[in-house]
């Protein structure tokens, strides 16, 4: 099976990494179609949530990181593992955002978004990972 990737270091604090890794999203996801227009939502889908990620990883650490994507078929994963031990404190119904807060609801949008999502620790930091299905335009999402 054919397997397209992408690694891309995050340097600490460098919120122009946001957009970059973006566009090295959508850059691997076309060469990874040729010829076959991808699902528009599921690209929309994957830069939103990459986003999310690299943003957090990024402000709520204080450090860099790494971006990981992967394409398998028609599977598409992102992780981003930064070097902090803390756990990102999600989806609890206290520490939900107020209505009026700015911040505070990344990881919902990605719990709710996501096909599959979670957050695997390591010996000195952790991933926080997320999958979608792509399909091509025209065919629904499995």
């Amino acid at each position: 099976m054919r397997r397209a990737r992408l690694r891309q270091r995050l340097r600490r604090a460098d919120l122009g990494a946001v957009p970059r890794a973006r566009r090295a999203l959508r850059e691997l996801m076309r060469c990874e179609v040729p010829g076959r227009p991808l699902d528009g939502e599921v690209l929309e889908t994957a830069e939103l949530l990459t986003t999310e990620l690299v943003t957090n990883a990024l402000v709520h650490t204080g450090r860099g990181a790494v971006l990981k994507v992967t394409v398998t078929g028609r599977r598409l994963r992102v992780e981003v593992r930064d070097f902090v031990r803390h756990r990102p404190s999600c989806l609890s119904g206290d520490r939900m955002a107020d209505d009026d807060a700015t911040g505070g609801r990344g990881m919902l949008l990605v719990a709710t978004l996501a096909d599959a999502w979670g957050i695997r620790g390591h010996a000195l930091g952790k991933s926080v990972w997320f999958e979608l299905a792509c399909g091509t335009a025209g065919q629904v999402r499995a």
